[in-house]
């Protein structure tokens, strides 16, 4: 398979992270695919943020989850950007997405915007959690998946497997040999995360990875000739 550059939240590198901005900015520059994180507000809306709560992205603060989506609406997300919904993200951007979920309600209300618009060939999935992997799959047939883990153990291919998912994203530190092989060999893709430097585009080419998630639009260009 082709070798994919994701963008993490966008390119949060150089843009506030995942924001509409972000996204637009990821798809000018290239980018194969856009990662973002999924979770619900307390009226069941799914909202694009990574942390639970939205001290540190926005100037607010407050969980999501006991905050509607008008109250998360009024924050700023950094340089005047609202807090987006998935939705939008679908709208802003035409190129594939890779959506993370914490949990198995977020993969619940995720499931239902799949279905209803028919993003199985357009979004990829992913968690850290093997329940909300195993969940999506359940409820949306054909979806593709990635188990994310920063740290793992020996098994980490065998949940991958045990979920049906189809690929791991694994930290680049921490990342060996080993694991790429064993997974390989058990026909899973890997990603590592988050590749920001040349150093470790050079361990991605050692590694051969499938694939890189990075905070830099200029990654992707450099990547081309070191990946």
């Amino acid at each position: 398979m082709t070798f994919l550059t994701i963008g993490h939240r966008g390119v949060m590198g150089v843009e506030p992270e995942n924001t509409l901005r972000s996204f637009v900015r990821a798809e000018q520059a290239g980018m194969d695919a856009i990662e973002l994180d999924l979770h619900l507000s307390k009226d069941g809306a799914l909202a694009v943020m990574h942390d639970a709560d939205v001290d540190r992205t926005t100037d607010g603060s407050g969980a999501i989850a006991e905050m509607t989506l008008a109250e998360l609406r009024q924050l700023d997300a950094g340089g005047g950007q609202p807090v987006p919904v998935f939705e939008e993200v679908l709208d802003a951007v035409r190129c594939p997405l890779q959506a993370e979920i914490k949990d198995v309600a977020a993969a619940r209300a995720l499931a239902e915007v799949m279905r209803r618009r028919d993003l199985v060939p357009r979004v990829e999935v992913s968690s850290f959690h093997d329940d909300a992997i195993a969940e999506i799959s359940a409820l949306v047939p054909g979806v593709r998946t990635v188990l994310i883990a920063s740290r793992w153990g020996a098994d980490v291919t065998d949940r991958a497997k045990a979920v049906g998912a189809q690929a791991l994203a694994l930290n680049i530190r921490r990342l060996t040999l080993e694991t790429v092989e064993t997974a390989h060999a058990q026909g899973l893709r890997v990603i590592g995360w988050v590749v920001n430097t040349q150093e470790h585009l050079r361990l991605v080419r050692a590694l051969e990875l499938d694939g890189a998630t990075t905070d830099f639009p200029e990654i992707r260009r450099t990547g081309r000739f070191t990946a």
